[in-house]
């Protein structure tokens, strides 16, 4: 079981890894601002996104078109 715990207060967090290593609770310490990219970041790398090869999922226009091949349309 994984249990996160958030908090800016050093001393309760202190006193939980205490009470978790007297309870023989591995503890694991992420630093949650220095391993996140900022919305900004984020944004960009969304944008600027370049494909490495080609989609396992094939071209979805001629997906499109094959499925809808056989089927009349209403506005005849």
């Amino acid at each position: 079981m994984e249990l996160i715990l958030k908090s800016n207060n050093e001393q309760s967090i202190a006193k939980i890894i205490a009470l978790a290593k007297s309870l023989n609770v591995i503890v694991e310490k992420k630093d949650s601002h220095t391993t996140h990219a900022s919305k900004d970041d984020i944004k960009k790398r969304i944008l600027n996104f370049k494909a490495t090869s080609v989609s396992s999922f094939g071209d979805a226009k001629d997906w499109q078109m094959e499925e809808r091949n056989n089927r009349k349309l209403p506005f005849d």
